[in-house]
Parts: structure tokens; sequence; C-alpha cells
């Protein structure tokens, strides 16, 4: 399938969630989140969910590794859409976020840091067998990655589909998806 067909029908999929069916795959991704090792990991950037398109829930693994490895430095996107360029912010808590025009909350105080990522959680809209992702289609992310040497994990509230069949080599390939029902290395 293209980009373009896949966008479209996991769009609609996850709209199609009950709430309790969107809490309780948000739930079973933190479990599988939990068994990661985090023993290397400095900092971590993770996105922010925006909830009108059902994506995971990724405030329930902040809370989590807050609780469990403080010692882990929290970082999130803010895009700035003229460029198609993110840039990376400490995470002070939900109190410091606010939406922007594209209904993305994004860090307001934050400090800017400009320094390693160990771990990137990055958003998708579907993912393949190869390792491959489908996002909203701005590139904010294959721009973010690419010259970052992090591990890149996934985050998908569905199982992998085939092949993404337009995949083009600007296209950053995921490390790690993980799934509401196992996590699979690439």
């Amino acid at each position: 399938m293209l980009k373009a067909e896949i966008r479209k029908q996991a769009l609609q999929d996850r709209l199609l969630l009950s709430d309790t069916g969107y809490e309780e795959l948000n739930e079973t991704l933190l479990k599988q989140f939990k068994t990661l090792d985090f023993s290397e990991i400095k900092t971590l950037h993770i996105f922010l969910p925006i909830s009108e398109k059902k994506e995971p829930n990724t405030f329930l693994l902040i809370e989590w590794l807050s609780k469990n490895h403080p010692e882990i430095r929290i970082i999130v996107p803010k895009a700035d859409f003229e460029t198609a360029l993110m840039t990376n912010h400490e995470y002070l808590g939900v109190g410091d976020l606010k939406k922007n025009l594209y209904n993305i909350l994004e860090p307001q105080k934050g400090n800017l840091h400009e320094g390693e990522v160990d771990l990137v959680v990055i958003p998708l809209l579907a993912f393949d067998k190869q390792g491959y992702r489908v996002g909203y289609g701005k590139g904010f992310y294959d721009r973010f990655l690419e010259n970052l040497n992090a591990q890149k994990i996934g985050l998908s509230l569905y199982p992998a589909i085939e092949k993404i069949d337009d995949v083009n080599e600007h296209d950053i390939r995921l490390d790690f998806c993980i799934t509401p029902t196992e996590i699979i290395k690439f």
C-alpha cells in the first residue's frame, strides 16, 4: 500500500476506537514499554500525543519514567512549521505545555536541549515489517533523526502492516516498535 492510503486508513481506525478500547491499548503499551532496558539511557526524547487523533498516550510513559527513572532527562519536541524542523526542550510537566495552531502540545519554558539523545520515542500512524513508518507526511522526524545516533522506537496501537510500497531514501528506519502485544526489533 502507498503511504497516503495507509495514512487515511490508520487515522480512520484510530478514530473508530471506543474510549475504553483506547485506554486499554494504552495500558498494554505501557506494560510493554516498562520491559525496555533503560540502564544506558541518560536523555530520552518523546513525542506528546495529539488526543484528538487518538495518538498513543505518552503521558503514561512519561509519568512512569519520572517515578521509576528520575535520572533520565526527558525532552519533548517543538515544531517550526516554516522550516519543518524540530527543537528539543526539557519536559517541565503538563503545566508548561500549550497547544500550537495544529493542536500539538508544545513546551513553553523548558530549556533548549542541544546535547546527545540516547532514545527517541517516535509517533507513527502505521509501520511495516521492515521497520519503516508512516507519519503525517511532513518529514519532521526523518529530518530530526537523520544525523542522530540514538535508539529509534516507534509506538503503535496496531500491529505491523506487510509493506509500505513508497518508502524513499529520506525515510529513517526504526530500531524497534512497541505495540500492545509485542516489541518488534528490526
